[in-house]
């Protein structure tokens, strides 16, 4: 029996995409979509400031856009030097998801943390991710990790705002 293939579902290797590909988000939602090394993260840290304009996320547009480039920094110190960044937006939200190709994030990190000493190195940088978004994904293994960090549009109610509010209404 032949086996048929979805090639809608199949899709190519992150940075690999053609031309004009519409992204996960829809083609309106995407405002970056970049592959990054060492030698651009700050570029790329300016990238994300200037296609979020300030009334966009209002206060929250330093701290999303620090949580970015820790995470940036992460994939080059940690996880191969480079990696992809995708930045769109959806109705009441920004997102912004970074993948890597490296060795994966050892387990004691893969939860939210607790606030780092004082005087330890490192760790701060997924920490602070999530103490300055309102959700922080996380998906890694051996041949990679990509993190996903959304912060809600302010004015805006978002699914994890109107599930906080059921429940703490209970």
């Amino acid at each position: 029996m032949e086996e048929t293939v979805d090639h809608e579902v199949l899709r190519p290797a992150p940075g690999r995409e053609p031309p004009g590909a519409p992204s996960a988000y829809g083609e309106t939602g995407r405002l970056l979509d970049r592959v990054f090394g060492r030698d651009d993260i700050t570029v790329l840290r300016h990238e994300v400031l200037q296609r979020l304009e300030r009334g966009l996320l209002g206060d929250r547009l330093d701290g999303f856009v620090l949580a970015v480039n820790e995470i940036i920094t992460n994939v080059v110190l940690h996880a191969g030097g480079s990696g992809r960044l995708v930045l769109s937006r959806t109705g009441d939200s920004v997102w912004c998801t970074v993948t890597d190709s490296g060795p994966g994030i050892p387990e004691r990190f893969r939860r939210p943390p607790d606030v780092p000493a004082a005087f330890e190195d490192g760790g701060r940088g997924i920490w602070l991710a999530y103490q300055l978004c309102d959700e922080v994904a996380m998906a890694t293994g051996p041949i990679g990790t990509t993190i996903g960090l959304r912060v809600g549009l302010p004015g805006r109610n978002t699914t994890s705002d109107l599930a906080k509010r059921a429940s703490s209404s209970t």
